[in-house]
């Protein structure tokens, strides 16, 4: 029947859950015995078994804690210091970023140091009076081969004055100066031109700017001169301008010329490109009269009216 089935499975499941407590309470009962059992029971040290028990328990659990907490304290110190020698590593790059940044000052400084020495011991071996000037501009380009410097008329520069480097002669003032600035025309010049002499053999000839290589030119030599490649060629001081004796460059090339003269290559000294410092030479150029200010000339004197 219906009602006995279900009477019957409501029966068995209340003995089973009957059973399943008792086995419960049974097996509470039992370890609370066993628990004072070893509480009082002693082991050969005469400590109790439970304390000994719950000790050594304990003492795993507390060191399986204690290794994930070094662990993990690892962990973080590593991180730490990793930072740490991060940032370390970044500021030893920002040193070695400003120590180079100074290198390269100091060799700066270093180098224009050198140039102003080879200056002074023009101005000191010499009985020419010079005056030391900077260029500001104009360095040589094609077509346009001069330089502009930061010395004018106020400091005793006028036109024609030569303008010469430790190494050799650079050019000459040309124009009128301004109070502060002149123009150097540089002697590579296609239309610049010097007296010059071969230092060894004293054969005298000009030298001239040109448009090849070597950049210049020494003309007007006879083919009966002794001149070879390595010769100096220095300014002989018969144009007026340049001073005597001053170097201007190499023969580079020597041939026999078709007609009375000889075709000889010069190259210059002087490193036109990196010019920085300069000297003028404060000698009026042979032979030059200054012009004549407007409101110093003399008044014409007008003819009888007729």
């Amino acid at each position: 029947m219906p009602g006995l089935e279900t009477g019957n499975w409501e029966l068995e499941t209340l003995l089973l859950d009957i059973r399943r407590r008792t086995g419960l309470l049974f097996f509470a009962v039992t370890m609370g015995h066993v628990v004072l059992i070893s509480a009082q029971v002693q082991s050969k040290s005469g400590v109790p078994v439970l304390q000994t028990f719950v000790f050594d328990a304990f003492s795993r659990v507390q060191g399986a804690f204690a290794s994930m907490l070094h662990g993990t304290r690892n962990v973080w110190g590593n991180y730490v210091a990793l930072r740490g020698v991060r940032a370390e590593n970044e500021w030893l790059r920002s040193q070695v970023s400003d120590l180079e940044v100074r290198l390269q000052q100091e060799r700066a400084q270093a180098a224009r140091a050198a140039k102003l020495q080879e200056l002074l011991d023009l101005r000191s071996g010499s009985s020419l009076s010079f005056l030391a000037a900077e260029v500001i501009a104009g360095h040589p380009s094609p077509g346009m081969q001069t330089l502009t410097i930061n010395r004018g008329r106020a400091d005793g520069v006028l036109a024609d004055m030569a303008v010469v480097a430790p190494k050799g002669i650079v050019g000459r003032v040309i124009g009128e100066p301004a109070s502060h600035a002149a123009i150097v025309q540089l002697l590579i010049d296609r239309s610049a031109a010097a007296g010059a002499l071969i230092e060894r053999t004293r054969a005298g000839g000009m030298v001239v700017g040109t448009e090849r290589d070597p950049p210049l030119a020494m003309d007007l030599v006879s083919n009966l001169a002794d001149v070879k490649p390595g010769d100096v060629v220095v300014a002989s001081g018969v144009d007026g301008i340049y001073p005597k004796g001053f170097a201007i460059g190499r023969v580079q090339t020597a041939e026999r010329g078709p007609n009375l003269y000889q075709k000889i290559g010069v190259r210059p000294l002087v490193d036109f490109s990196s010019i920085e410092e300069v000297l003028v030479v404060l000698e009026a150029p042979h032979g030059a009269v200054p012009a004549e200010p407007p409101a110093e000339r003399a008044p014409s004197v007008a003819g009888p009216p007729k």
